[in-house]
């Protein structure tokens, strides 16, 4: 497949010239055999279908660090024959690669609607006849007619016919319909919405403009923080599992080689067993599970808020992104043309103006124009006075419509409105009253007002100049407070519309956005790659307030150039033409009534119109994102005061703290019951959060040593005792019961931990834990005891035992809680310093 002959711009070539390179007749179309040969050479007018083979998906599912250590896992419980091991872990595996599995199903839906939005017809003139045809045989060079109602089937150059309106919005991001005539283009996927014309094909597939955005669109995406972090979460603890792991072994192995000579094969198979269990508790293999069910529930929370979550991991990034692109059009503006006070002339009534511009139009229409003007109208009782005898449309020639009206009184007149040059022309007007008109006009548009000039004529056809009528999409009414709501939240918002720079100054001046409004065409060259914005560009987009006239490509250019530059951008559209941005996006939001090519891309749909809906989806996200950092933190610490507890023990006790089975069920009560984290209770942070590993780790490790220390002091306590006097009567007979009273330790410790690690204060403030959360630590608390205390599982040890190791833990969720409370207060000192530092290094000398 050859692309279109685009070595010369079709679009601003004279038709004559296009129809001689495109070596077409326009009264004749090509020929059968022509266009087969065409379409042979340029491929069909679609988009191309690039699916990766469904067993390729499944692979992908199980490769990575954690799935690969998970996988030799349950391949060694197969080989050994630990079957209940290898389920559990196995079923682990298959839950995350179906949640997977789930979430790509849905990641091809934009492209699937761009290709839905295609014309699946085109009535095309072949062999000197029109006939009606497959819209995707088109080929460069076609003549083809485009009618209302219908969508404009390829990238076209009109060449016949009065004229056309064409709402290109979904590609544009312009407002209103375009007025066409011979000569202009047109472009695949818009709508046709008056008129009737022949034009000839310029571009199909991917050469079209919607080919373009629909490349983009597949080109599109970024890794979600989630993802990224949940690698480096099992990264880390994969090197320093394989590494405790590998020293154990080593001494174990030294010592029945070495020192007591005793080695066999079963020795080896039980090493092999106790290792491969250490590593299945210490990998985080309910991670991702865990962070799928807490954002679910927080995408359960938002639908409630008319927010539909498309894509999990974008909770994540709504709560790290500290730029919102924010769409004009039906966003931060209600997307209804509004008149504003009239301007009169020759001291006419206003209400008369307004009377004159209803009669002069037409509601059948359904121009929005139209609409507007008569819903102005404050008393529709008015019109049943008058009779339209004929009425005449826009055309692009005259630039107004016109009707010829009777009164009740049997008087003839006619009204006109339009383009006031066109209107102040047609009143043949005296050169005072076309400056003041042009003055006006100038004044309206500055603030980006449209105009319409009103005149009506007596019955010997002498017309008189009754006024202007300014028209503007006015904000809606929550707009503005809800930008400045998302700003204390520390989120910029940055205005991106197809509509005209003066529109989006005056838009953004009443919505106190900033006015360092840019034009796209000023800024980005036609032929710039928006995957590699250049320096000077991208200084230029990041100290914009927003931009105007924009094209998908400068839509994907922006929200990129913002993600190089360090910002998670959130971004909102509704149209085709936002479908690259939204899905580039770390969070693309299609906003209500969108398309289905930006619902398709999009991560976060709103149900309800305008930004209001945006501020509950970042305090949501920002909830979330603490429940799953708590979380964190408390995995990491005891996986760490499981992996170093186990090892040291081993290592210098020769002493196994723990059996493989007590490991085994300590993983299930530690990850399963936790989960309940994602009904936590959690503050909302005042400004975006990002997973900042350095500090996360270092809290977490922080926690871990101190967790380690509680629970090999426990263990030595313990072994001292068992070899005390009181020994019998506090039930340590044996090494058995010292398992028992460490895996009670553990389990019961490891959920107190929890009440430390969910945020960074002391754990007796609020906010509280949430009722789930509480009944779950209180229910394994119950499980753990009930176990040691009853015998089940592990050895029996007596209930005085309990209690003291209950004592144990509890004095030391206290020395938990100041060690949380201390790491965290140096951690912010030192940030703290260093934003002074960074501050005083960036001030100028001469400041």
């Amino acid at each position: 497949m050859t692309e279109t002959p685009a070595s010369k711009d079709f679009t601003k070539l004279p038709i004559e010239e296009v129809l001689s390179e495109l070596n077409v007749d326009p009264d004749q179309g090509l020929t059968q055999q022509e266009a087969q040969q065409r379409l042979s050479s340029y491929g069909p007018n679609a988009l191309p279908e690039e699916e990766t083979r469904f067993w390729k998906k499944i692979i992908g599912y199980f490769v990575g660090p954690i799935a690969f250590m998970i996988e030799a896992a349950a391949l060694v419980s197969l080989f050994l024959g630990d079957w209940a091991d290898f389920f559990i872990i196995f079923g682990l595996l298959l839950f995350n690669a179906g949640l997977e599995l789930y979430q790509d199903s849905k990641a091809s839906n934009a492209l699937s609607a761009l290709k839905n939005s295609l014309a699946p017809q085109a009535t095309v003139l072949r062999d000197g006849k029109f006939q009606v045809i497959d819209a995707a045989t088109l080929v460069p060079g076609d003549i083809v007619k485009i009618r209302i109602g219908g969508i404009v089937p390829a990238d076209l150059r009109l060449v016949g016919g009065d004229y056309a309106s064409i709402d290109q919005s979904a590609l544009t991001g312009e407002s209103l319909p375009v007025s066409k005539k011979v000569g202009d283009s047109a472009y695949s996927g818009s709508v046709v919405k008056q008129g009737e014309m022949t034009a000839v094909v310029i571009g199909t597939g991917l050469n079209t403009f919607f080919g373009r955005t629909a490349k983009l669109v597949a080109g599109a995406g970024s890794v979600s923080q989630a993802q990224t972090a949940m690698f480096q979460i099992g990264n880390f603890l994969i090197v320093v599992a394989v590494i405790l792991a590998l020293i154990m072994v080593a001494v174990q192995v030294y010592h029945d080689v070495v020192i007591t000579s005793t080695w066999n094969v079963k020795d080896v198979l039980s090493i092999l067993q106790f290792v491969l269990v250490l590593l299945v508790a210490s990998i985080p293999v309910a991670m991702p599970a865990v962070f799928s069910i807490t954002m679910a529930l927080g995408a359960l929370a938002l639908s409630k808020e008319k927010a539909i979550v498309s894509q999990l991991s974008s909770i994540d990034e709504m709560a790290g992104a500290d730029i919102l692109c924010s769409d004009k059009t039906g966003t931060l503006t209600k997307n209804i043309l509004t008149l504003g006070d009239p301007i009169a002339m020759n001291g006419t009534d206003p209400e008369a103006i307004i009377l004159a511009g209803v009669l002069a139009s037409h509601a059948e229409d359904g121009d929005a124009i139209d609409s507007a003007v008569m819903n102005a109208l404050p008393d529709k009782s008015l019109l049943a006075s008058y009779q339209v005898e004929s009425f005449t449309p826009f055309d692009p020639v005259s630039k107004r419509t016109m009707a010829k009206v009777v009164d009740s009184e049997g008087q003839h007149f006619s009204v006109s409105k339009g383009a006031p040059q066109a209107i102040v022309a047609l009143c043949q007007a005296a050169k005072e009253i076309e400056e003041t008109v042009n003055k006006e006009v100038s004044a309206l548009a500055a603030k980006g007002y449209r105009a319409l000039g009103v005149a009506r004529s007596d019955e010997s056809g002498a017309w008189t100049l009754l006024g202007i009528l300014p028209m503007f999409d006015p904000p809606r009414d929550d707009s503005k407070s809800t930008i400045e709501s998302v700003r204390e939240k520390g989120v910029a918002v940055k205005m991106i519309t197809g509509d005209d720079t003066a529109i989006a100054k005056e838009t953004a001046r009443q919505l106190g956005l900033g006015t360092n409004i840019l034009t796209a065409a000023d800024v980005f060259p036609p032929d710039m790659d928006p995957d590699h914005v250049p320096a000077p560009i991208a200084q230029q987009i990041l100290a914009a307030d927003g931009f105007a006239r924009v094209f998908p490509e400068h839509k994907y250019a922006i929200v990129k150039t913002f993600q190089k530059n360090g910002h998670l951008v959130a971004m909102t559209g509704d149209g085709v033409n936002d479908a690259p941005a939204l899905k580039q996006a770390d969070c693309g939001i299609a906003v209500s009534g969108a398309t289905d090519a930006a619902r398709g891309a999009a991560a976060l749909i709103l149900t309800a119109p305008g930004l209001s809906v945006i501020q509950n989806a970042i305090d949501e996200a920002r909830r979330i994102f603490e429940r799953i950092t708590s979380y964190t933190i408390y995995r990491v610490a005891l996986t760490m005061d499981i992996m170093f507890l186990v090892v040291l023990a081993t290592i210098f006790l020769h002493f196994r703290a723990l059996t493989p089975i007590m490991i085994v069920i300590m993983s299930l009560l530690d990850d399963i019951p936790i989960m309940t984290v994602a009904y936590d209770n959690n503050k909302v942070s005042p400004s975006p959060i990002r997973w900042r590993m350095s500090r996360l780790l270092t809290v977490s490790a922080v926690l871990g040593f101190f967790s380690v220390v509680q629970s090999f002091g426990l263990l030595l306590i313990g072994m001292a005792l068992m070899h005390g006097a009181h020994a019998q009567s506090l039930g340590l007979i044996d090494e058995a019961h010292l398992q028992s009273m460490m895996f009670l330790q553990l389990v019961a410790g490891g959920h107190l931990l929890m009440l430390v690690s969910r945020k960074d204060d002391w754990f007796l403030k609020p906010p509280y834990p949430a009722t789930p959360l509480l009944i779950a630590i209180i229910l394994t608390q119950l499980v753990a005891v009930f176990m040691c205390g009853f015998g089940i599982l592990v050895p029996q040890i007596p209930w005085s035992l309990i209690g003291l190791v209950w004592v144990y833990l509890l004095v030391w969720l206290f020395i938990m809680g100041g060690v949380r409370v201390a790491i965290d207060h140096v951690l912010d000192n030192r940030s703290a310093r260093r934003a002074r530092s960074i501050k005083y290094v960036n001030t100028p000398l001469n400041h």
